[in-house]
């Protein structure tokens, strides 16, 4: 269960941040456009990553010496930091959601999905690298376990924005509540920055 949770809010903590994707799923809730097939592709999309990540340094693990996981090591630590930094700066801007409500057709949008999904950097660091990194001392079953908390987490967050897109966005644009979200995020990822350091040393 521990694994499971920590796979869930993990995950969670990485995709709260708001980018392209995110933006472009409300967007297609607020404009009832193909609601379930984006939220569908992008959930389905995280939980392929992720386990794509989750077994590629599982069966790799074996090639991974001192050295190269301690390489890895620094790099997580250093993501890390790096996203607790872009949070702490995000946490003054405020969230614009452009509206457009063009028509538009299901294979248009379908790869429009897949382009912020595949096309996103972020969709990798945060999946195969970070969430792979993250679990490959773990063992098989619990690595299964985590990559199930963090795919649900994936399929909970896109759905809810997609249906309640609208009652979320009134709140979304609101300063003052993705504060709270940031500071909530930021606390966890030092959390695991701490627990990663101590890896190191």
């Amino acid at each position: 269960m521990e694994f499971l949770l920590l796979g869930f809010f993990t995950s969670l903590s990485l995709i709260l941040a708001i980018g392209a994707q995110n933006i472009f799923v409300i967007e297609q809730g607020l404009k009832k456009q193909f609601t379930f097939t984006v939220c569908f592709i992008c959930s389905i999309s995280d939980c392929f990553l992720i386990f794509v990540g989750i077994f590629l340094f599982y069966y790799f693990n074996q090639y991974f010496t001192s050295t190269i996981e301690l390489i890895f090591n620094i790099l997580l630590l250093l993501f890390l930091i790096y996203f607790i930094y872009s949070k702490i700066k995000s946490g003054s801007q405020k969230i614009n959601f452009n509206q457009n409500y063009k028509k538009t057709t299901l294979i248009s949008i379908i790869f429009k999905t897949l382009g912020f999904t595949y096309l996103n950097p972020h969709v990798y660091s945060d999946t195969v690298f970070f969430l792979g990194n993250f679990s490959k001392n773990f063992l098989l079953a619990d690595k299964i376990i985590f990559g199930i908390g963090a795919s649900f987490a994936s399929f909970l967050f896109f759905f809810f924005i997609g249906y309640l897109s609208q009652f979320f966005s009134r709140y979304a644009d609101n300063l003052k509540v993705w504060k709270i979200i940031n500071l909530f995020i930021i606390i966890f990822m030092s959390g695991l920055a701490v627990y990663v350091l101590l890896d190191i040393i």
